[in-house]
């Protein structure tokens, strides 16, 4: 991962190395650290970011379920991202991390809107996180934290042990992805991404009580299937349901739009990209690259 030369670390712009936090950081020992994840892509002439505006205020409602502040406006956050770019001359499709965390706060478990807290932000080139052909997943062992223990709406660090976890046994079953079920049996999502199924043209997504994160490029997909005239539903799915379905797809900031071809060992439709999936592959590709005016508002240009 070749991680820009430059990042901004609380308000300034540092070479990386400079950006540095104390071994009694109080997210290192307890997971107090709210991400996000955000995707910009270069189209041969200008750098475009998508749905900047939506994954700023979802970055500041993560913090919101804990009690732990940003302490910078949305505005300073979002000309921070862009001229970070600028700052890095970055032409390249490329991930954008910022995050915030609580800093210096002793071993107190008592975390208030006043813990002092460290933002920052840093990014690298990126291009397809997974096979967009298609990629196996497995049904988890494991299942989806709730809200009966804590927040799966929010994208806080000590949330996604419960994905590593997932992902572990995933990939030493020879798996390339999980799939984790709720607490009632029903699916969930993956351990990074949501999940969609396809069945008799109809484009299918577990409901947010199922556990499901709130995600930007769920509910981007939502909102095109919706504008292509597809019937899009959220609802419980059954684990059964999955393996009878003519297509399935997780999304994701890094997986955009990825094919599942295959769930413990059963191929999903004829085992390759389908249709459907592959429409919207190709509409949300134009998106955010700039070359639909119909959804320009979704992105924002660097240069």
């Amino acid at each position: 991962m070749n991680i820009s030369k430059v990042v901004w670390f609380n308000g300034k712009y540092v070479v990386k190395n400079k950006a540095m936090v104390p071994i009694t950081t109080h997210a290192l020992h307890y997971g107090t650290s709210i991400f996000e994840g955000i995707r910009a892509y270069w189209n041969s002439n200008n750098l475009y970011i998508f749905r900047l505006d939506d994954h700023i205020i979802r970055f500041r409602n993560s913090g919101k379920f804990y009690s732990i502040s940003l302490k910078f406006s949305n505005i300073e956050i979002k000309k921070a991202i862009i001229n970070l770019c600028i700052k890095n001359k970055m032409n390249k499709s490329c991930y954008i991390r910022p995050v915030y965390f609580i800093g210096e706060y002793g071993i107190n478990l008592h975390v208030t809107k006043n813990a002092p807290t460290v933002v920052g932000i840093f990014m690298f080139p990126m291009e397809d996180l997974f096979d967009k052909n298609g990629i196996t997943a497995c049904i988890s062992s494991w299942r989806k934290l709730n809200d009966s223990y804590l927040f799966p709406l929010a994208k806080i660090g000590g949330n996604y042990l419960n994905s590593i976890l997932a992902t572990q046994e995933s990939k030493r079953n020879g798996y390339d992805e999980a799939i984790l079920l709720d607490s009632q049996g029903n699916v969930s999502e993956c351990p990074g991404e949501n999940i969609f199924i396809i069945k008799n043209n109809c484009i299918i997504t577990p409901s947010l009580s199922s556990s499901a994160l709130d995600g930007i490029t769920r509910d981007t997909v939502i909102k095109l299937s919706n504008s292509m005239g597809y019937n899009m539903i959220e609802k419980k799915i059954t684990r059964s349901e999955l393996y009878l379905s003519d297509e399935i797809f997780l999304t994701g900031t890094a997986a955009e739009i990825t094919p599942i071809i295959e769930i413990d060992n059963k191929s999903i439709g004829d085992g390759k990209c389908g249709k459907i999936t592959k429409e919207l592959m190709c509409m949300y590709n134009k998106i955010t690259t700039g070359k639909d005016r119909k959804f320009y508002n979704w992105i924002t240009r660097v240069y």
